[in-house]
């Protein structure tokens, strides 16, 4: 496997930041989707931006790729201007949406030749820079098969592959692993980690908080349309405090009772899932607030199937700051940041393939 090239280097106005940002607004309409985003991050870095659906997290990922150009507020990928060198942001910037933007008929090296010619490589330097791709990202024995008869983690694989094409200095992933089973998203995972490790700084987009809790140095929650809070993942969770007693009672008429004696271990209210039977509290006195739930249930005559003491995880930290949990019932995401019909063009590509043909789209002909 041929090593991975080191990215473009930095240049302008970066202030030692491959990604920054400062005070980013935008409104549609009515509908206010930023108001006033600020992030950063340094070069050969993973900066998670987490937020719940219409948080203002895809509207975000939009204006930094040049897609969608915000009321007020500035911003810099990989050292360009996003307002006044658009074109110098495409140029070193790489991007992979929510859906893997292959072209099913074509096989995966034509996928990845076709991508190449769109940035200007000659025919030559296009099928060498396939065949680099096909090879780190381990897709050589299927690359001349369609795309379309991959899996979903082959796919995505090859949809990031595509989002290097150009050696970007900077990864946009929105979503990655969104419909992946967990070998595709493990296989993601280690692509993401191997990019990091090659110097090329990511911004990843998540709703599986683990997974910004593996990849991510450091991460920001914008929660309507602001940065309610930032830092690395067990700054996050620290933030919490304590630990979390998890239970999980098999008798669902046992419910009520074994509610109100972890309550009354206080000063936290529990919380249960009533499909599995798990109840959760939080508590600053651990080991000991263990035992004495467990002799009060006793005592009751509940029995326990399962007991855990553990810190809180970053879905805990999600869940406080806020209000929501990570993941749950999924409507269109971010429905409310799509402006209305009649906007101008750069304000809203309808489809990966038309987001990808206008990121690509530098003024250069093959």
């Amino acid at each position: 496997m041929p090593p991975p090239q080191r990215p473009t280097r930095l240049t302008g106005q970066d202030h030692g930041h491959a990604i920054r940002a400062e005070g980013l607004t935008k409104r549609f309409g009515d509908k206010k989707a930023l108001a006033g985003v600020d992030l950063e991050a340094s070069a050969g870095t993973v900066l998670g931006v987490l937020g719940p659906n219409g948080a203002g997290k895809t509207t975000t990922v939009r204006i930094l790729s040049t897609l969608l150009r915000p009321d007020s507020g500035r911003a810099w990928m990989a050292g360009r201007d996003v307002l006044k060198d658009p074109e110098g942001v495409r140029e070193n910037l790489g991007l992979s949406g929510q859906y893997a933007a292959v072209d099913e008929k074509l096989t995966g090296r034509e996928n990845l030749y076709l991508v190449a010619r769109l940035y200007g490589m000659r025919r030559s330097t296009a099928r060498r820079r396939a065949a680099e791709l096909l090879a780190r990202f381990r897709l050589e024995d299927a690359a001349d098969k369609p795309s379309g008869t991959f899996s979903g983690g082959m796919r995505r694989r090859l949809d990031l592959a595509g989002a290097l094409v150009a050696r970007p200095a900077v990864v946009v992933l929105d979503e990655p692993t969104t419909g992946l089973d967990p070998r595709g998203r493990a296989d993601t995972w280690v692509s993401i980690q191997e990019l990091v490790a090659a110097g090329t700084t990511v911004l990843l987009t998540t709703q599986y908080l683990e997974e910004a809790d593996q990849l991510a140095d450091s991460i920001v929650v914008i929660d309507q349309g602001k940065v309610i809070a930032r830092g690395s993942a067990a700054q996050l969770k620290a933030r919490v405090g304590g630990e979390r007693l998890t239970l999980t009672v098999g008798n669902s008429q046992a419910y009520t009772r074994t509610y109100e004696v972890l309550d009354a271990l206080g000063p936290h209210r529990p919380e249960l899932d009533t499909r599995t039977g798990r109840f959760t509290v939080a508590t600053e006195r651990g080991a000991q607030t263990l035992e004495h739930a467990l002799s009060c249930l006793r005592l009751a005559g509940i029995a326990v199937q399962e007991v855990e003491l553990a810190p809180p995880t970053l879905d805990d930290a999600f869940l406080a700051l806020t209000g929501q949990p990570a993941t749950g019932p999924q409507g269109p995401p971010e429905e409310h940041e799509y402006p209305p019909a009649g906007s101008p063009p750069d304000a809203s590509a309808e489809t990966p393939a038309e987001q990808t043909v206008q990121l690509l789209a530098t003024g250069r002909r093959p």
